[in-house]
């Protein structure tokens, strides 16, 4: 069974492999839905109770599965398998086959291997292509607005690297043995003098990858540009690299109170400032976009919660949550494709199911957004975080509606001739999935279905929704005359201030210019190169 976690690696690879010989290259699409199915086998595995490890000396990587990364890698690998499908489907219709095959097959292998990575080097390695072959998807439509997102995407990525690489370095330096495992690493970590730097460093790269603000200007750009397949992927499970990152390197076992309130503040903020810069959206794409950063900030919440206290059962919570959003924006942006390809009087069974779907981000009672939330509700606890926790699930049913909304109106004008069966059954698929995969999960980890139906269970669900549907009907009346907001929102000012410094450039060459042809010039440079020499030798 262990072997199942190198064919997961090597499928993906193989496929690539075949790209390589023209014969074969035609081919390879039909087969991008299959490429993840050893993984989903391996997942499966793990969820049954068996951990799986294996240690591949070719590539000097080891690979090891437990209970969270096994959720998900479950979910992701089911999500990768029916975008390729979808996927398949998308390139009959465009240009640039190649290239688009070439890099989803890199940044799947990345994706999947990046929740079995046992060592540091695998995990960075993983990481890496896990994000940089990413950019070949969000900037394939080759126009202004692709080049641009990938650009700003492919900006925040090597930062993000940057930082985890001089995180790992430190990790590396404060294990006594000079083990690179991480396990090794982490169980050195509260005796190491690097612990706070490495941690600091580690938690900026992990969180410039899940989009928390202020470091977030990366993702609607990202998302809007990238076609529906690689969109749905890359929200659904791409992001979550950083989630498993924050998994697997942040210190459950010890109380650390700064760093987890800390966390807290910065995840309830952008969750916060998701919904809030999303209302001001118009296009579906957007909208999903910053309600990923909204999501991704309840998970920083509430590991930052664990991480104050010492809570181990955080790290369960936290995939189980992270889990159901991977199937959840999957599926929302599938239905994005499907409703554009769909003439207006025929989206309603697709909007209908859209709609069950988004609102159970927000926790609709038995969807699988309710069980994600009920997995929570112990780490956030009864307090203020667990407050504004259910007041944060509240703006994004107001957020979710305004999404429907967004997504009626992109119905196709004119009835097409047909949609194909690539591009709906991927999205009935993982819509179906993400309502029923969650309590097939609850169930066999041994949930009680007492427990989730109980009426107080149902009530703490039922609330945060009901309350984000009543702001909605308001804003459905009334918010069509706030300005909106361009996608990136603080990244736009930052581009401007960027881009203000060009003329800097341009006055510092004309005076370098100038002084090279004024004669006492030559004599100050000389004059400042002694004083500097004289100031060295003191």
């Amino acid at each position: 069974m262990s072997a199942l976690l190198a064919v997961s690696l090597i499928a993906p690879l193989a496929l690539l492999a075949a790209c390589l010989r023209p014969a074969w290259r035609q081919a390879v699409p039909a087969w991008l839905t299959v490429a993840p199915l050893p993984a989903l086998a391996a997942a499966l595995v793990v969820l049954g109770g068996t951990p799986l490890s294996v240690e591949l000396p070719a590539l000097r990587l080891g690979l090891t599965l437990d209970l969270p990364g096994a959720l998900l890698l479950g979910v992701s690998a089911l999500l990768w398998s029916a975008a390729g499908l979808y996927a398949a489907a998308f390139l009959e219709r465009t240009t640039a086959r190649l290239r688009f095959v070439v890099c989803w097959l890199l940044t799947l292998t990345g994706s999947l291997g990046i929740f079995m990575a046992d060592d540091l080097v695998g995990f960075y390695l993983l990481f890496a292509l896990a994000s940089l072959p990413a950019y070949g998807l969000i900037a394939h439509d080759d126009n202004a607005p692709a080049w641009r997102a990938g650009a700003v995407y492919i900006a925040f990525t090597v930062l993000s690297e940057a930082f985890l690489l001089m995180g790992f370095v430190l990790l590396a330096a404060g294990d006594p043995l000079g083990s690179i495992q991480i396990r090794d690493v982490m169980a050195a970590l509260p005796q190491s003098p690097w612990r706070d730097g490495a941690l600091a460093l580690t938690a900026l790269g992990f969180a410039l990858k899940i989009g928390l603000v202020p470091v977030h200007g990366w993702m609607p750009l990202a998302y809007a540009a990238a076609p529906i397949p690689a969109a749905a992927v890359l929200s659904g499970a791409g992001v979550k690299a950083g989630v498993i990152g924050f998994l697997r390197f942040l210190p459950f076992d010890a109380s650390m109170p700064m760093a987890g309130e800390l966390l807290v503040v910065f995840g309830l903020f952008s969750a916060f400032y998701g919904v809030a810069i999303g209302l001001l959206q118009s296009r579906p794409a957007d909208v999903l976009a910053y309600s990923s950063i909204s999501q991704m900030g309840v998970i920083a919440a509430v590991l930052g919660m664990g991480l104050a206290i010492g809570n181990d059962d955080t790290v369960i919570a936290g995939a189980f949550y992270a889990a159901h959003h991977v199937l959840a924006k999957g599926a929302l942006f599938f239905a994005i494709g499907v409703v554009a390809m769909t003439a207006a009087p025929h989206t309603r069974p697709t909007l209908l199911l859209a709609a069950v779907v988004a609102l159970g981000l927000g926790g609709l009672p038995l969807t699988g957004g309710a069980l994600a939330k009920l997995a929570i509700k112990g780490p956030l606890g009864e307090g203020l975080v667990g407050t504004l926790a259910n007041l944060s699930a509240a703006g994004t049913t107001l957020l979710m509606v305004h999404f429907l909304a967004c997504l009626a109106r992109l119905a196709a004008c004119e009835p097409p001739p047909g949609i194909a069966l690539g591009f709906a059954l991927p999205w009935r698929l993982v819509a179906l999935a993400a309502i029923v995969v969650p309590w097939l999960t609850y169930l066999a980890g041994g949930g009680s279905l007492g427990e989730a139906l109980a009426p107080g269970a149902l009530w703490d669900a039922a609330w945060p929704v009901a309350l984000g549907a009543v702001f909605a009907v308001a804003w459905l009346r009334w918010g069509d005359g706030v300005p909106r907001l361009p996608a990136g929102d603080v990244l736009g000012a930052m581009e401007r201030t960027f881009h203000s410094t060009y003329s800097l450039g341009a006055a510092t060459e004309r005076v370098d210019r100038v002084l090279r042809h004024w004669s006492p010039a030559a004599l100050l440079l000389v004059m400042i190169a002694l004083v500097l020499s004289a100031a060295m030798t003191i």
